[in-house]
């Protein structure tokens, strides 16, 4: 049938026929048929934006992405100065989105300094690029062989009010398929809360939306899964102002509890189940924080990054 869809493309439209993909807009994509493997890579972007601003040559490289938390510039940076500062980071956010998750909560807080970068904001951007060439040869696998406790996982959390010049909270989200991450965000809320819980629920509500989103995506594709949807919590108060009926979350944000009320219907009809989670088991932390070298290690773990092989498998 595969040959029949493959000609009737062809007859239809011009095209070629290149085989089986290998590269796809600088990303890697290797195969092992028989072990039923899929590995997902970007080491050649990651090289080539390491050589062009001058960081490939390392004797080591950081063990983290980003160092500390970014405060603001009391500076005004020079045109060049923002210039390259944008190069770089929107440089690191296209590996961010694609292959390499645990760097999307340090693109998010470096792209907060696009406009007035300081010296410190450069150095930032530049251990990230270090990081990533340190870390080139890291990629996602899809493994269909390895047994999984779910076939589908989703994680959402938030960080509250950490943004210490505009106490706007953190929130992330992280969607895993058969062990390897499919969809994920690093992002600030649009509005400030007034309590962990309001920003846990704005957090979860977000995330369901794009789970929905995804799910509508994968009955598109004809791709069913065989369990109930679930997505995990750390936060045992926002689990239960959702998941019980008389429970409500007293807040003046009015926005808030317009959120809290589509997360709980959509509970009740099945939609998902909110289920509680320890925060060390948390997969979506490092969206939400900077970790420090052991905690983001096990991160790193989490999200299922692996190294990929030396060369391209192709049996």
């Amino acid at each position: 049938q595969a040959e029949l869809f493959r000609e009737a493309l062809t007859n239809r439209f011009k095209m070629r026929d290149l085989g089986d993909l290998q590269w796809f807009l600088g990303i890697q994509v290797m195969r092992d048929w028989e072990n039923q493997q899929i590995w997902l890579s970007q080491e050649s972007y990651i090289e080539e934006i390491a050589r062009r601003f001058q960081l490939a040559d390392l004797n080591g490289s950081p063990a983290t992405p980003i160092s500390s938390k970014p405060v603001p510039n009391d500076d005004l940076a020079d045109y060049a100065t923002i210039h390259l500062y944008q190069r770089k980071v929107g440089s690191l956010n296209y590996a961010a989105v694609i292959t390499r998750p645990e760097i999307s909560k340090s693109c998010s807080e470096l792209a907060s300094f696009l406009n007035n970068p300081s010296k410190a904001h450069m150095a930032e951007a530049n251990r990230c690029v270090q990081y990533l060439y340190g870390t080139r040869k890291l990629g996602i696998l899809f493994d269909g062989k390895r047994t999984y406790d779910r076939e589908f996982e989703v994680f959402t959390d938030a960080s509250f009010a950490d943004d210490s010049n505009t106490r706007r909270s953190s929130q992330g989200w992280l969607m895993i398929l058969y062990g390897g991450p499919v969809a994920w965000n690093a992002s600030k809320q649009a509005t400030v809360t007034t309590s962990s819980t309001e920003a846990e629920l704005l957090g979860l509500s977000f995330a369901a939306k794009e789970v929905i989103a995804t799910m509508r995506l994968f009955a598109g594709l004809r791709f069913h899964l065989d369990e109930n949807l679930i997505i995990w919590c750390d936060n045992k108060q926002t689990i239960r102002l959702v998941a019980q009926e008389l429970q409500r979350l007293r807040t003046a944000l009015r926005h808030v509890d317009v959120h809290q009320c589509w997360v709980r219907q959509e509970v009740q009809r099945g939609t998902f189940a909110v289920e509680y989670i320890e925060t060390s088991k948390m997969a979506a932390d490092g969206m939400t924080k900077i970790l420090n070298r052991a905690k983001f290690q096990t991160f790193v773990k989490q999200l299922g990054l692996v190294r990929i092989p030396e060369a391209p498998v192709l049996t």
